[in-house]
């Protein structure tokens, strides 16, 4: 008997938006995810049942691209904070979803303290 089945497996940027959120916020120094469009210059952390407002996937001809904005904790270097993001959601896209991936992108929105 064959392990391979014949047919597409199509993944909604919604369940990979999911996937990337919680990846996040396993990710050390991130506080929490936040809406791309903060009112009034003031990010507010989402719950974890609203983590895909804060990640923005675009299906392209090369992969996927994901643009990810977040809050960081204050007293961590963000740029590595940033690079372990990146390393963690490419690490969950390409090995949980097996989509191929465009790049990643990092928006920090705002450093707060972590209660």
């Amino acid at each position: 008997m064959s392990s391979t089945i014949s047919g597409n497996l199509h993944v909604a940027n919604d369940v990979l938006a999911d996937l990337v959120g919680n990846a996040a916020m396993e990710c050390y120094g991130v506080v929490g995810v936040c809406a791309p469009n903060a009112a009034d210059g003031i990010a507010k952390i989402l719950p974890a049942s609203r983590l895909r407002r804060g990640v923005v996937v675009n299906s392209l001809d090369e992969g996927v691209h994901v643009d990810l904005y977040i809050i960081v904790e204050y007293g961590t270097n963000i740029a590595t904070v940033s690079r372990n993001l990146i390393d963690q959601v490419s690490f969950a896209l390409k090995e949980y979803a097996r989509v191929p991936l465009a790049g990643v992108d990092v928006h920090v929105m705002d450093v707060k303290v972590r209660r």
